[in-house]
């Protein structure tokens, strides 16, 4: 999957996002330390355990680079920066049930605004999926030549060419 390039210097406002996933009991967060061990796992759930491990090192960061939507006690879904590579959004989910209400892009422009504060101007969103959905949401545009990009499976290339023992 290719990655994409947003400019963030043009961010949308995600005022009125905000205060509709309000209206409904959803809360946009950073997250913090001691939520890690509630965290991790609801991630491995949503996108599997190579997500949650680069996750993992958000927490190792002050602030914690890891942005959380909760709706009281459970959480709806997750978007990192800085996790795998400076200057990388991503990974993100939104638990299936959940999408379609404007949750996942709530926390792609939150952590896309952490970084622009951090002092980055532009941003990566590594390995994307849905591409026309970061076009929309953020401008995000693709970058030539970049799949496999940092997410290419090098233990996994490794194992198939390394003798058995």
């Amino acid at each position: 999957m290719p990655d994409m390039l947003v400019n963030l210097l043009k961010l949308p406002k995600e005022g009125a996002l905000l205060d509709t996933l309000r209206t409904d009991g959803i809360e946009i967060r950073r997250a913090v330390s001691p939520d890690r061990h509630r965290i991790l796992p609801r991630i491995a759930e949503l996108m599997g355990p190579s997500a949650a491990s680069e996750c993992e090192a958000c927490f190792a960061r002050v602030p914690v680079s890891l942005f959380i939507a909760t709706q009281g006690a459970q959480i709806l879904g997750f978007a990192a920066y800085n996790a795998t590579a400076p200057d990388f959004f991503g990974p993100t989910s939104v638990a299936q049930a959940c999408r379609g209400k404007g949750i996942g892009k709530a926390l792609l422009i939150r952590a896309l605004r952490a970084l622009r504060e951090e002092g980055y101007v532009y941003a990566v969103i590594g390995g994307v999926g849905p591409a026309a959905f970061y076009a929309a949401a953020v401008g995000a545009t693709l970058i030539a030549d970049s799949d496999p990009g940092i997410y290419e499976d090098f233990l996994g290339r490794l194992e198939s060419i390394s003798p058995q023992t």
